[in-house]
């Protein structure tokens, strides 16, 4: 892909299972954005995409550069056709030809594509990991999402499924994943999975907390105020998120991970024990060079990832 030195202006819409967020954006600037789209508020995908056009056709009233739109969904996407496979956690989304529907409907170039590879994308040209060639974003959250740039590309696979990470196996004899494959990295280190983990180490010490005490944001409060367990729990996240992504690292020789989402928020709690992990892991020609980075952009990747696809696709 050959990107111009000039960003186009483009819309972004971040598809959640709760909301639909969107942003006009001109490279990295966000020009706007509008009131979040209760996704519940419009059963079946018909009624959504014409609340996204809508809307779309008043932000073009404001900003007339806009060019395309690109959109993000949380599931599995054919980017070559804008075609939805299944949505995660939204009811009805199955089989969806959402870029013909909404481009048809809005008059404008669309794109669409997985939620972590948008984010990915967004950290690769504007973010932590801008002017490096190969880069893999992450986001630790509810699961465990992951975009690959390799060769300065964003790389999908044969059926636009790749980066997957949630779904790679630590533990040949863990955990069952969603699909069967035993220890799935994101049955370990997803939000609730941490939870279940911290609930049950505290246990084992003879303290009794409930689930919601045991949120990542409440754990890595804990842990900062002197909480032994509670730093012992991190360095078990970073054990089990430092085991995938060190043989990601054998086999891909990235430049950088960039690390984003709610677990990501723990900083060096999560971040210096997970390098001292990989490091224990790696050669030293594998390890030197290679960046563990927060990402740079957050809550506001998706958006800008998403706007930045649309228009440099153009």
């Amino acid at each position: 892909m050959s990107l111009s030195s000039s960003p186009i202006t483009a819309v972004g819409v971040d598809f959640g299972g709760t909301f639909v967020k969107l942003g006009v954006c001109c490279g990295e600037q966000i020009l706007e954005t509008d009131e979040p789209i209760p996704t519940a508020n419009h059963p079946g995908p018909q009624a959504l995409i014409k609340a996204i056009s809508d809307r779309v056709a008043k932000m073009r009233e404001r900003h007339p550069a806009i060019a395309a739109i690109g959109v993000g969904v949380p599931g599995l996407v054919d980017f070559d056709r804008g075609f939805v496979h299944v949505l995660t956690n939204v009811p009805g989304w199955n089989h969806i030809p959402l870029k013909q529907i909404l481009s048809e409907m809005s008059g404008l170039p669309v794109v669409v594509e997985n939620d972590a590879n948008a984010m990915t994308y967004a950290e690769w040209r504007y973010g932590a990991g801008r002017g490096l060639k190969n880069v893999i974003g992450l986001t630790l959250g509810t699961g465990v999402g992951a975009g690959l740039v390799l060769n300065g590309q964003m790389f999908r696979g044969s059926q636009c499924s790749a980066g997957e990470i949630g779904q790679m196996s630590i533990h040949f004899d863990g955990k069952s994943g969603h699909y069967g494959n035993l220890g799935a990295l994101e049955k370990y280190i997803g939000n609730n999975q941490i939870a279940e983990h911290a609930v049950h180490r505290y246990a084992q010490a003879g303290l009794h907390k409930e689930i919601g005490d045991c949120t990542p944001k409440a754990i890595a409060e804990a842990a900062k105020a002197g909480d032994g367990i509670a730093q012992q729990i991190w360095g078990e996240i970073a054990d089990w998120l430092g085991t995938a992504l060190a043989s990601i690292a054998w086999l891909l020789n990235p430049d950088a991970f960039v690390i984003g989402g709610g677990v990501s928020m723990a900083g060096d709690l999560l971040f210096q024990p997970l390098e001292n992990k990989m490091k224990s892991m790696l050669s030293t020609v594998v390890w030197e060079g290679l960046k563990i980075l927060p990402a740079k952009f957050n809550n506001d990747a998706g958006i800008i990832g998403n706007a930045a696809l649309a228009g440099d696709s153009l």
